[in-house]
């Protein structure tokens, strides 16, 4: 099968200058670029089920915990340590759900918001930067959570200290990523200054 090269123009612009030649080997491969954006319905879709896993499942551990604290209402320390799991798995599911609208706004189309209230600034994403730093700052909120959980049911002053310095590592390393690569708020170009 011998395929055809187009050498005439595709067409002149005014002033008489002509447009660049496309070979039809490049329009094919453009179009599979194009359609292959559609993977991103993948991740999306696998998002969206374990956002909605975590909201089942801290549903479920919400009803489980208010049924433990009526049945035992005492150590009252440990029963705060059961409703911070559970605003860790609600933390956990937003997190999850903002990357999935980030992922369909970044490579399917923006969603339209024409009836409901517009979407907050804080939540727009135009690029990957903007979606790894509403990742990195859930990721933040989570492991801070998750440390005043552990330190609730701490066997050790110690043990809650060297948690709480790891954590702290953690998070200044990623507080430092974010500034330094330049996904910063004081870098961002729609930020009023």
């Amino acid at each position: 099968m011998e395929r055809e090269m187009r050498s005439e123009p595709e067409g002149e612009e005014a002033g008489g200058e002509t447009k660049g030649n496309v070979s039809p080997g490049n329009i094919g491969l453009e179009r599979i670029l194009a359609t292959s954006l559609r993977l991103a319905y993948i991740p999306v879709t696998v998002l969206l089920l374990a956002a909605l896993g975590a909201f089942v499942y801290g549903t479920y551990f919400f009803i489980h915990s208010v049924r433990q604290i009526v049945d035992r209402p005492v150590p009252v320390g440990h029963q705060i340590g059961l409703f911070l799991v559970d605003v860790d798995l609600f933390l956990i599911g937003a997190t999850l759900l903002i990357s999935a609208v980030g992922f369909y706004e970044l490579f399917v189309r923006e969603i339209p918001f024409e009836n409901a209230t517009r979407v907050p600034a804080w939540l727009e994403m135009h690029d990957l930067n903007d979606l790894k730093g509403r990742v990195i700052a859930m990721i933040v909120l989570v492991v801070s959570v998750t440390f005043a959980e552990v330190v609730v049911d701490a066997p050790s002053g110690r043990y809650a200290l060297e948690l709480g310095g790891g954590i702290a590592v953690v998070i200044v390393a990623l507080t430092v990523f974010l500034r330094w690569s330049g996904h910063g708020p004081e870098n961002d170009p729609r930020r009023e200054r």
